[in-house]
């Protein structure tokens, strides 16, 4: 069963950096790509990130272009998402979800989803 699993969310204050972990449990060889999503409160979920896992295909949501990025460790199966230069308006809970083929921002083209964890930004 392949089952994403985040870490190392928390507290930041705007401007600060924070970086944030993915591990692909159960990662078999028909899995192409991760991509990171968030959810605030009352919002919709919202695309963040994506990397293959060739790290040939990159893709970032707009509103972070510029200040996160987005690596993998294949050896690890492991995705990380370095968030730079914070805002409060990054505050939300950030989901990781692993596809088998490269899916982008397209919500249902990923098949397995983690928990998520919390990334809460002050002013």
């Amino acid at each position: 069963q392949v089952q994403p699993v985040e870490s190392g969310g928390g507290l930041a204050q705007a401007g600060d950096s924070l970086k944030i972990s993915c591990v692909v449990s159960g990662r078999t060889r028909d899995e192409y790509a991760v991509g990171w999503f968030r959810q605030a409160p009352g919002k919709e979920r919202e695309f963040v990130a994506a990397i293959s896992w060739n790290g040939v295909q990159t893709l970032y949501g707009d509103a972070v272009t510029g200040r996160f990025a987005i690596s993998s460790d294949d050896a690890k199966n492991t995705v990380f998402l370095r968030m730079n230069r914070l805002r409060p308006e990054d505050t939300a809970v950030y989901f990781c979800a692993s596809a088998i083929n490269w899916s982008g921002s397209y919500v249902p083209g990923y098949q397995y989803w983690g928990q998520g964890t919390q990334v809460t930004v002050s002013a």
